[in-house]
């Protein structure tokens, strides 16, 4: 039975569970996958001292609040240095940017702002008490909470997790996934080819899909149109691996003996056909011990329509992601006004990217020939999801956008 894009992508996460919590060095995380398996918490206030935010000169306000004025230079702080030269009325410490605030100043002038003579230094800009300085908490206090459990490892949040000492991370291990791509047409890039013949496209497209989300090691194989070869591939597969994504064969005609192969590999198909197109023909089974197999057309625009709307979502809640943010898409309107009618009763999957309007940010059609075109695909930075009403849709409209990258 066909099921719908929203009850396919619900039976899939139904299924999927987070892996297990593990600790990893925080230098192993790669960013794009890693979802945070604990709360994050500032070891201490930041900044953790009063410090400069300006290379200059560490004053008492109130003896520059009329210029020119003229300081005796008693000592320098920098960043990272312990000195804490006393600053006095009528005398101030060189500072640089970083540096603790030496006790007694209360204000940082602005080297430029500033000319040195020996150990005098003449001010030539007043300032408000308590300019430049990064006052000791104002970041964060000691114990508060900086990032949440089930937030994804950004850059960013790598460098927190830095800053208040985590030399180890509590997280999900990426993915184990490998690729099959199958086909008697199907050789490798480097092959030489007959007209008869397709080089894969959708294995490298995959491995690219998968980088974009931080998994990095994934082995892909061509598999002819062999009932016992691609058995024989998909049960080594299912074994070594946590998601196993097979490409082509997966309908119901003469020479796709995926479902069949899946079922003999001990996969129990939960999914199989969807109404969306491009990418009918999507199949979703389940394997013991939280592990999946996705079968998805052969064709490659159908593989990445199939691949960021059923399998990303997956491999995000495997991750530890929460289900409502599995499947990233935002409402946007439509800067040209497209059509709704297709056949099938489907729901259309339309290539699309934003572009910049007078009124804001839209999103686009691309003109597609059909799911082989990967060459369209190359403008799409996503799909809008268009659902088969049998009428044009206005410019303007408000569509939903799915994204077709990392969270």
């Amino acid at each position: 039975m066909l099921l719908s894009p929203e009850n396919a992508y619900d039976v899939v996460l139904s299924h999927v569970k987070p892996m297990k919590i593990e600790s990893l060095p925080l230098a192993k995380i790669t960013c794009g996958c890693f979802v945070l398996a604990e709360d994050i918490r500032c070891d201490r206030d930041q900044p953790p001292a009063d410090r400069s935010a300006m290379d200059g000169y560490a004053v008492r306000a109130a003896d520059v609040s009329k210029v020119p004025a003229r300081l005796k230079l008693i000592g320098e702080v920098a960043a990272g240095s312990s000195k804490r030269p006393r600053v006095t009325p009528g005398s101030c410490a060189a500072i640089l940017t970083g540096g603790n605030i030496p006790p007694g100043a209360d204000t940082v002038i602005e080297v430029e702002n500033t000319e040195c003579s020996g150990d005098e230094i003449f001010i030539k800009a007043s300032a408000r008490l308590g300019r430049n300085i990064r006052r000791r908490g104002e970041e964060s206090k000691k114990g508060s909470l900086l990032l949440n459990r089930g937030e994804l490892l950004t850059p960013q949040r790598v460098g927190v997790c830095a800053m208040v000492g985590k030399a180890d991370v509590r997280t999900r291990p990426i993915p184990k996934v490998a690729v099959l791509c199958t086909g008697a047409e199907v050789r490798d890039v480097s092959a030489k080819i007959g007209v008869h013949e397709l080089r894969d496209s959708n294995g490298p497209t995959l491995l690219g899909a998968l980088a974009e989300m931080g998994i990095t090691k994934v082995k892909r194989t061509i598999v002819p149109d062999d009932p016992k070869k691609i058995l024989a591939k998909l049960k080594s597969a299912a074994q070594a691996n946590d998601v196993v994504i097979i490409t082509g064969g997966v309908s119901v005609g003469q020479y796709d003996f995926v479902p069949s192969a899946v079922r003999e590999a001990g996969g129990r198909i939960r999914v199989h056909g969807v109404k969306m197109k491009p990418g009918k023909p999507q199949l979703f089974a389940t394997l013991p011990d939280n592990k999946f197999i996705f079968g998805l057309p052969g064709n490659p625009v159908s593989v990445l329509t199939g691949f960021w709307a059923l399998v990303a979502p997956a491999l995000r809640r495997l991750g530890g992601t929460s289900i409502d943010k599995c499947r990233p898409a935002v409402m946007l309107p439509l800067a040209t006004s497209t059509t709704s009618s297709h056949k099938g009763g489907r729901t259309l999957f339309r290539l699309a990217r934003t572009v910049q309007t007078r009124t804001g940010l839209a999103v686009e059609p691309i003109k597609s020939m059909g799911s082989a075109d990967i060459i369209a695909a190359c403008q799409a930075e996503g799909v809008i999801i268009i659902q088969a009403k049998g009428q044009d849709i206005p410019a303007g409209s408000m569509v939903e956008f799915q994204l077709w990258k990392k969270l």
